[in-house]
């Protein structure tokens, strides 16, 4: 498979070592900014550099695309390249709002292309290991999960509000947004309630968040997002999930069974090491892209994929409303299927 990236950031750099893992054929980068594009490609032996996304898909010989450029971004080069046949992989948040999204998964729909969003915690082995285990903890009663950063934010364009379309919550609290939903199975939201706010820098986005999520399977979350915190409950996507026959966790990740007559609880470890050596090891990153290759190869609709990412788009936009009325947030289904 020949395979171009968007972006030649942090996170494009981590996928591209993916690519580079998986045997795949590095082909082309695109990015407005030359300097670090003859870096990038430099660093990973890519042979074709383009400042816009037109002139990569005018020239051809690529199969799909991974898109990790500012949010603003994710729809208008996700469509172009959807449009043109080319499979895509875009980072997270999907898109700057749900309309957006949408309109994303509905061109891939109807160009019969594949639209991933690079959700990559549903990919990691103590999610995947707790996920396994949740029929065990019966009925889901409630459930916590994090996005923060402590005693650090991200700067440039992550902090602009026309770029990024918001601040930790679109950055961090949507890996615990989507973790949750994975490890429920995917529920509707069907309502939102949040307060948000900037409370530690000097920008126009926020950096705290706080949101209660109703699913429309009777569970209800609590999701916490933030930059610059001075303490966190758990790191990245850390979720605790609270069900009528026991407790589960990840990061630490284990599962609490009490016993018939609830004097004493079983234990049950994954037994993988907490804290990691990365909280986000290039494995986690490796898996999600060989995922992304084999539905190509396969023609199969990847989870997450644009259905799942408007829903979490759906989710952010409720809180922000809900933050700027101070009411929860009702949150109707959008229709997912293309009318073409």
């Amino acid at each position: 498979m020949r395979i171009a990236f968007a972006g030649t950031g942090y996170i494009s750099k981590i996928h591209a070592q993916a690519a580079r893992n998986l045997g795949l054929t590095l082909s082309a980068v695109v990015n407005h900014q030359t300097a670090s594009m003859a870096d990038f490609a430099q660093t990973f032996g890519i042979p074709r550099q383009y400042t816009e996304i037109s002139d990569l898909i005018s020239d051809g010989h690529v199969d799909a695309i991974v898109i990790a450029t500012p949010n603003y971004l994710h729809a208008p080069q996700s469509i172009a390249a959807l449009s043109a046949g080319l499979h895509v992989m875009v980072e997270k948040p999907m898109a700057m709002n749900a309309n957006q999204a949408l309109q994303m998964h509905q061109v891939a729909q109807h160009h019969r292309a594949t639209l991933m969003v690079a959700h990559c915690w549903r990919f990691d082995r103590d999610v995947l290991w707790l996920k396994e285990r949740m029929p065990a903890l019966g009925k889901v009663i409630r459930t916590t999960g994090y996005g923060i950063h402590t005693h650090w934010g991200p700067s440039g364009w992550f902090t602009q509000q026309q770029y990024a379309g918001g601040g930790a919550l679109a950055d961090m609290g949507i890996h615990a947004i989507d973790t949750v939903r994975f490890l429920l199975g995917d529920p509707h939201p069907r309502s939102v309630y949040a307060k948000i706010g900037t409370h530690y820098g000097n920008y126009d986005v926020d950096d705290t968040a706080v949101l209660m999520i109703e699913w429309d399977n009777g569970t209800h979350s609590v999701i916490e997002s933030g930059w610059w915190q001075p303490h966190m409950d758990g790191p990245e996507a850390a979720t605790k999930i609270y069900g009528t026959t026991g407790f589960g966790q990840i990061f630490p990740t284990r599962t609490v069974m009490p016993t018939a007559d609830r004097t004493d609880v079983i234990t049950a470890d994954a037994g993988f090491p907490f804290p990691r050596e990365s909280h986000c090891p290039q494995e986690l990153y490796d898996a999600q892209l060989a995922y992304f290759v084999d539905c190509v190869r396969h023609g199969r609709t990847p989870n997450p994929g644009g259905a799942e990412g408007i829903v979490n788009m759906q989710i952010i936009d409720a809180a922000f409303a809900s933050a700027r009325s101070g009411n929860a947030v009702q949150i109707a289904p959008l229709p997912t299927r293309s009318e073409s």
